[in-house]
């Protein structure tokens, strides 16, 4: 984020004009013949055999990356005008006089994970990195005291995997951040236009499927980028994931950049054995799936290739458009190939490819496989996910979970894109007693809920851009559902607020788009319905059957459309096929909605 401008801006007029008359007369006194006249840069940075003519147009195209300094957006002229990194002396200010950032600050803070989130709160939010999705008892339990001393008393998973600690007093702010080190963990690029957090599948290293256990490469990642200040301040926010190739997935179709393990082979011209194969440019809420682009690399080689990427990207994402500054867009612009080789020249060994074909096919992925108990690959002891409703945990549940951590488990818990919490390492003999536990706290095991497999965004009760209340709302249509659909299948439901599509929409069975519905002379809250999204094996994107429902009508309409599936589906059937295996219309008709 430390980009030069060009020579001439750093210049006065003065020496501007000293040089100029200085060259000219050499020339004219004969000292330089015109053959070996200096080497100038013109006002694109090009060498030029005429630095006079150069140098007074560079001065009137300063730019920043490369991007003429009158066309950036605001966000970029902020980091120019003073780098986010360099501002703990604000947040100190901040802290000790309880003001909230203003201004281009608010902007600056969320380098550091802090979010001033007014209206919908006078707070600060803290988002916190747990790279890999892996936090021990010790990193849950001080979350849960930061919620408790500092917060509103509550956390909330969030669709990265990361935890969110809100209506934090801007008093707080520099507390957080020491209690945060205090016990390993980080904000630190959590927000703005960073590398978000680095999601690894919630049961690497306890998936007796999978090919390898990615989170020592999500935290070496995550080490390598909070080291390295050139990696901070990209064109827009980064998604990265690895996948071990187990059977709950990570979401990769939804990232960035996503490395998937895979198996070679004998006889496909390279040394068999585990690589990853490289998946970019994924963003479901611009209708975008990540493609795999033909690249294979070791374990070994993914942090350094991933850096390259991400160099790639900040020196030629567009920073003059934030709509257009996500690295789909760049790669429009140049072409993978173009990408790629721009990637290769910044890597000290060669990118090798190898067709998917020539790799093992990954067994089907069960994206509910999360919750439930299920085996591990360690003898004698299993995983239990835990259904946690919207992702919302009391400071008091937080607490719980980390004792049941110790007390069931390895001390350790892991954190899913799906809001919820897996405890592992359970000796199958304690598994009756840790599942009691879990419920006693409040909280289930079991996937055939709705309310178990219902996804939010913060809604407009934290979120300024959210036009509707989702996590209180997810809750009530839950609620109803369970109490009148009896499912024997999971069925994913997302509420977003907003179409920035942060609970991820359009890849759920069911997605909810949350709009202000006119009635009269107002508006109320109400949702677009969308239905048949899914990633993997069922990648998709969810097909829009209702416009504007006003919520008081969505439980109902969502009821009937359930039942249908219930009375219509093949045997075996799961609710994505179901959709997708009927037109609009008659979803539409199954929904109660009328026909277009």
């Amino acid at each position: 984020m430390n980009a030069p401008e060009s020579i001439a801006a750093v210049l006065s007029q003065e020496q501007k004009e000293y040089l100029q008359g200085f060259t000219a007369g050499l020339a004219a006194a004969g000292a330089l013949p015109a053959a070996q006249a200096p080497v100038g840069v013109d006002a694109q940075g090009k060498l030029t055999a005429a630095p006079i003519a150069g140098t007074p147009n560079q001065a009137e195209v300063p730019t920043w990356f490369g991007w003429p300094i009158d066309e950036i957006t605001r966000e970029e002229q902020l980091k120019r005008e003073e780098n986010p990194l360099d501002i703990w002396d604000k947040i100190l200010a901040h802290a000790r006089d309880n003001k909230p950032p203003q201004g281009g600050d608010v902007y600056r803070f969320k380098f550091h994970g802090l979010f001033y989130v007014a209206p919908a709160q006078d707070a600060m939010m803290l988002r916190v990195r747990i790279p890999g999705n892996a936090l021990s008892s010790l990193q849950m339990r001080a979350l849960a005291g930061i919620a408790a001393d500092l917060g509103g008393g509550y956390g909330d998973v969030t669709t990265r995997g990361n935890i969110q600690i809100r209506e934090i007093a801007p008093r707080h702010m520099v507390d957080v951040l020491m209690r945060l080190s205090d016990v390993a963990l980080t904000s630190r690029g959590a927000g703005a236009d960073n590398v978000r957090n680095i999601t690894s599948s919630p049961l690497s290293g306890l998936d007796a499927t999978e090919l390898v256990d990615t989170r020592p490469l999500a935290r070496a990642l995550q080490f390598y980028l909070i080291n390295n200040r050139d990696l901070y301040g990209l064109p827009r926010k980064f998604n990265v994931s690895f996948d071990g190739a187990g059977r709950v997935s990570v979401l990769t179709d939804t990232n960035d950049i996503g490395f998937v393990a895979t198996r070679v082979l004998d006889h496909a011209g390279v040394a068999p054995g585990v690589y990853f194969r490289v998946f970019l440019a994924g963003i479901t809420g611009h209708l975008r799936f990540a493609d795999d682009c033909g690249l294979l690399v070791t374990p070994d080689e993914c942090v350094a290739v991933a850096a390259a990427m991400l160099r790639v990207f900040a020196e030629h994402g567009d920073r003059t458009d934030r709509k257009k500054a996500r690295l789909c867009y760049l790669i429009d612009r140049l072409g993978v190939p173009e990408y790629l080789e721009r990637v290769q020249a910044k890597l000290a060994f060669p990118l090798r490819f190898l067709a998917a074909d020539r790799c093992l096919s990954r067994p089907p992925v069960d994206k509910h496989a999360h919750l439930g108990i299920h085996a591990q690959r360690q003898p004698g002891h299993s995983s239990i996910g835990i259904a946690i409703p919207v992702g919302r945990m009391r400071a008091e549940q937080m607490h719980a979970l980390a004792q049941l951590a110790d007390d069931f488990g390895s001390g350790e818990l892991r954190v899913t894109v799906w809001q919820n919490i897996i405890l592992p390492d359970v000796p199958d003999e304690e598994i009756a007693g840790a599942a009691a536990a879990i419920r006693a706290i409040g909280f289930d095991t079991g996937a055939s809920t709705i309310t178990g497999c219902v996804v939010a965004c913060t809604g407009n009760t934290g979120c300024r851009f959210s036009a509707t209340d989702t996590k209180g709302q997810a809750l009530l249509l839950a609620r109803h559902l369970d109490e009148r659909v009896r499912l024997d299948t999971a069925i994913n439901i997302h509420l977003t607020g907003c179409p920035n599509s942060c609970a991820q929409h359009y890849i759920a069975d069911i997605g909810l788009l949350g709009v202000q519905v006119p009635q009269g002379e107002r508006s109320i809250e109400g949702y677009h319905v969308y239905v048949g999204g899914g990633v993997e094996q069922q990648r998709g994107l969810g097909r829009e059957i209702a416009k504007n429902i006003p919520f008081a009508d969505l439980p109902s309409t969502l009821e009937r459309l359930l039942q249908a599936y219930l009375e219509h589906r093949c045997p075996g059937e799961v609710f994505v096929d179901f959709a997708r295996r009927h037109d609009v219309e008659a979803l539409r008709a199954y929904a109660g909605e009328p026909q277009t």
